[in-house]
């Protein structure tokens, strides 16, 4: 699949999954972010206590002995500060003054810590043999006759285990977490495809279609979703079936209307050619030109019907004030050739008469119901726009009675020809009248009036419209 610039586009898994991993991949980041925090401090807590635990003991065993402050190390502190045997350690026994009572290094001095000794226990960061290291400074107060004061112990640990405990913590957390993200991608993976299945289903019957077949596909147990998108597919094929069935009935008109005239053409001008009076060649050649202007109006009808077919399918709706359109027909000058003796009236109001439509194709719907009643009606003839009640009327009336009441029932249907065989009227006029009327929510009324006969197209008044 590529898009309009020819790049080949991500499919629709790819981009669900991706979305997934990325989700997966910043959650992860924070997870390990707390779980690295959260260790860390687990294990500072849990050696910090056997670094105070091994203070303690020391601390415990120191004594006065004749005034000087003396300290036999305990077996139970280097126990506990074995616990991590792959670390270095330190301690540091002084008296008051700083005085050096017992180390294990005399001469590594240990850094203050950032607070001043109290009666607890003080922690502090600082290096040992060049490697970062964690202390405590624990003070022990005497009060005794031969000596007063304060005793200091101080323990030191480097950072090795607890280093490697906070790396064993979080690899525990995290390949637990890292295998439960694979396996929920797998679980989006699957969840995805079996979503996109309907989809799948719909491509196939795309693509088993015969390039004719427009009809709607079916939309049964699809997600909502993808009903959506079938719905507009089903809609865009109806419009296209639309076009094509136009398309279709346009040709199968022109074949069945240019038939009889083309060869009522030939035979005229074959007369004309073998007549050899002037007289009868005179009247072959006026039957020849009668046809000729018969077949011009024919072919007009046929491709305004075509137009007016495609435009009630793709232009836009806008406001039509239907007097304009009576106006506009009423200027043409078709009329003038189809009957210059004919009186034509214009009837219209002050008051607009709105209705929502394809302007052009209401003008051709006028001048074809306009040029249908010159033809074939009595003068004068009228023509006008009018509101009733909540629909609009465009209408054209003439002075005579009209067809009779079975020819009426089927005006407007395709190939319909007049009841009048010295017009041999094709049908098309009126059937563009019915496919506008159609196409815009309207009908077509025929019907004798008041003073002669009326066909009118009755459209929904713009107040009407949703």
């Amino acid at each position: 699949m590529t898009d309009g610039r020819g790049k080949a586009g991500l499919s629709l898994t790819a981009r669900v999954l991706g979305t997934v991993l990325v989700i997966l991949l910043v959650g992860g980041l924070l997870v390990a972010g707390s779980i690295w925090w959260n260790t860390r401090a687990a294990a500072r807590q849990s050696y910090d206590r056997i670094l105070f635990g091994a203070a303690s003991d020391i601390a415990a065993a120191i004594r006065i002995q004749q005034g000087t402050p003396l300290v036999d190390l305990p077996v139970s502190a280097f126990e506990l500060l074995a616990q991590a045997p792959d670390d270095r350690v330190y301690y540091a026994v002084t008296g008051p003054g700083g005085a050096l009572i017992t180390a294990l290094d005399p001469a590594h001095t240990v850094p203050a810590p950032d607070q001043p000794a109290s009666a607890g226990a003080t922690f502090f960061t600082g290096t040992l043999s060049g490697e970062e290291a964690r202390f405590v400074r624990l003070s022990r107060s005497f009060a005794e006759r031969d000596f007063s004061g304060a005793v200091e112990v101080v323990v030191g640990q480097t950072l090795r285990a607890r280093n490697a405990m906070t790396t064993d913590l979080m690899l525990d957390a995290l390949l637990p977490m890292a295998a439960a993200g694979l396996l929920l991608t797998l679980l989006a993976a699957l969840v995805v495809r079996s979503a996109l299945r309907p989809l799948d289903a719909l491509v196939a019957d795309l693509s088993r279609r015969d390039p004719y077949d427009l009809t709607p596909m079916p939309a049964e147990a699809l997600p909502r979703e993808l009903g959506v998108m079938l719905g507009a597919v089903n809609r865009f094929m109806g419009r296209l079936d639309g076009q094509v069935e136009a398309m279709r009935t346009l040709i199968s008109d022109t074949a069945h209307q240019l038939r009889t005239p083309v060869a009522a053409i030939q035979v005229h001008g074959e007369s004309a050619a073998e007549e050899q009076s002037e007289e009868a060649r005179e009247r072959a050649l006026a039957r020849l030109l009668a046809r000729t202007r018969s077949l011009r109006t024919l072919l007009d009808q046929l491709l305004s019907r075509a137009l007016v077919v495609h435009r009630t399918d793709s232009a836009p709706r806008t406001p039509v004030d239907l007097r304009e359109v009576a106006l506009e027909v009423m200027e043409r000058d078709d009329q003038s050739v189809l009957r210059p003796e004919a009186e034509l009236r214009l009837r219209i109001g002050d008051a607009p008469v709105m209705v929502r439509a394809d302007a052009f194709s209401l003008q051709e719907a006028a001048h074809n119901l306009l040029n249908n009643a010159l033809r074939h009606g009595q003068a004068p003839v009228s023509i006008g726009a009018e509101q009733r009640g909540g629909e609009a009327v465009l209408w054209v009336e003439d002075s005579g009675p009209g067809p009779a009441p079975e020819v009426i029932a089927h005006l407007g249907e395709r190939f319909n020809r007049s009841a009048d065989s010295r017009e041999q009227g094709s049908g098309v006029g009126l059937s563009i009248v019915a496919k506008v009327a159609s196409a815009f929510g309207g009908r077509v009324e025929m019907g004798a009036s008041d003073t002669g006969f009326r066909a009118a197209l009755v459209l929904p008044s713009e107040e009407e419209q949703p």
